[in-house]
């Protein structure tokens, strides 16, 4: 079985990127191979880490990844997890479809560890409930429609932002 290819992009790949790659990977590895990028290249955030582990799942072994390098691969799935990223709106040659899901950027929360922590947390439990929608909606979606056409970053087009992700 050929598995579907995800790519999750964000503006460092610190964090929010990170954890949505984390999920897939534990949750439908068997059928997506999910990979995760920035923009602008960091390091992947040991509070990211730490959440991810009180959910059983490991990405410590995960490095920050730039987007230029996964360029050239072809992706079914581009799934921008920040407004700036999706702002920029990359091209991804051989990309099928394109979408955004807006979650705030934990690595900017402050105060106490403990506050940093719970934000974290939050952020964390928004990406796995909103990729375990996803992963219903596409499996219902392989169930019953053939495959869309890609989707473009033109203003309106498949990939554009809806009016509510930008609030």
């Amino acid at each position: 079985m050929n598995k579907q290819r995800v790519l999750f992009l964000c503006t460092h790949n610190s964090a929010r990127s990170q954890m949505a790659e984390g999920f897939l990977r534990a949750r439908a590895g068997d059928r997506f191979e999910a990979q995760s990028a920035g923009t602008e290249q960091t390091v992947v955030n040991p509070l990211a880490i730490r959440v991810m582990a009180e959910r059983g799942i490991d990405i410590s072994g995960h490095a920050s990844k730039l987007l230029a390098g996964l360029l050239h691969e072809p992706w079914d799935y581009l799934i921008t997890v920040c407004d700036d990223a999706n702002e920029r709106c990359p091209f991804v040659p051989g990309r099928q479809q394109r979408l955004h899901w807006s979650f705030e950027d934990p690595s900017r929360a402050s105060g106490s560890e403990e506050n940093r922590l719970a934000t974290f947390r939050r952020v964390r439990d928004q990406i796995e409930s909103r990729l375990q929608s996803w992963l219903t909606e596409t499996t219902e979606v392989t169930r019953a429609a053939p495959p869309r056409r890609p989707g473009s970053c033109t203003p309106g087009g498949a990939g554009a932002p809806r009016p509510a992700d930008r609030a």
